[in-house]
């Protein structure tokens, strides 16, 4: 055989071979999703009440008041669970901005509280990694692999991870917002007529976010006065931020449609991932 029919025979079994590990590499990834969604699934607790009433607004702070008068409706069924899709973009740089784009599918359980994020960045042509971020059964997950099959690293269990993931939970809840609901167990106290702080406990897990809303009533920002943040391999507590807008109705709900996240650092807000809503579907209490 000539030496460019050995060239031709060794360059296709090369694009065979990444072929298969790409697949490989999918199907796996596609096999530890499901499991952790059966897990979430598992997990699953009925709503305390099945309808959103506006009574049970009596007494919260004035802003959260309006905050629920402007994005649902009396006598609405509340949100057990959703179903979002999103793009966007990821910044995977410590000191230097470094931002890729990303699509995602999240899987999200409103009590117990719980999500499933399962998001893909491409790297570079054929090299894609595939980032599970979870609070599943009271454990928090983090989870990025190289083509699904190589970890990059893993965080999971209880403590510090499991507190960061049950924040992402709360901060989002803009979503899925009867969860935000005092019968669905979040806790309001006030702070002034634009903001209050709302307070949620899993398990041995309790958390306070502090909650700031427009004009309209709507939430704009969700904060947390430290947040685990990876610096040189070391968790740093870190202020955090999380921002929403373009909100519209949907599903009989009003939702923001885009958002941002970002470390409050010394020198300003370092932003870390941007999303797009591309859809968004409901299930509800029955």
């Amino acid at each position: 055989m000539s030496g460019w029919a050995w060239a031709g025979t060794v360059t296709v079994l090369g694009v065979v071979a990444v072929l298969a590990l790409w697949a490989w590499g999918r199907a796996r990834w596609e096999g530890l999703t499901r499991e952790l969604e059966a897990r979430l699934l598992a997990a699953r607790q009925q709503p305390r009440v099945t309808r959103y009433r506006e009574a049970e607004l009596a007494g919260l702070p004035p802003p959260v008041q309006r905050y629920f008068r402007a994005v649902l409706r009396d006598g609405q069924p509340i949100v057990t669970g959703a179903t979002l899709q999103h793009s966007g973009s990821f910044n995977l740089g410590e000191t230097a901005d470094r931002w890729v784009p990303f699509t995602s599918r999240q899987r999200v359980v409103t009590r117990r509280p719980g999500f499933v994020w399962d998001a893909r960045m491409p790297m570079a042509p054929g090299l894609t990694v595939h980032v599970h971020d979870a609070y599943v059964d009271g454990e928090g997950l983090l989870r990025p692999a190289l083509l699904g099959l190589f970890a990059l690293t893993e965080l999971r269990g209880g403590g510090d991870i499991a507190f960061g993931e049950l924040m992402r939970f709360v901060a989002e809840a803009a979503w899925y917002p009867t969860a935000l609901l005092p019968s669905q167990g979040m806790r309001w106290a006030p702070v002034d007529d634009h903001t209050a702080r709302a307070t949620l406990t899993d398990g041995p897990i309790t958390l306070t976010l502090t909650f700031t809303f427009d004009a309209e009533g709507l939430v704009t920002t969700v904060r947390a006065d430290a947040r685990g943040r990876t610096v040189g391999g070391r968790v740093v507590p870190t202020p955090w931020e999380g921002r929403w807008s373009d909100y519209r109705w949907h599903g009989g709900l009003r939702v923001p449609m885009q958002g941002e996240v970002a470390w409050l650092l010394p020198a300003g807000p370092r932003p870390y991932w941007r999303g797009t809503i591309m859809s968004l579907q409901y299930e509800w209490a029955r």
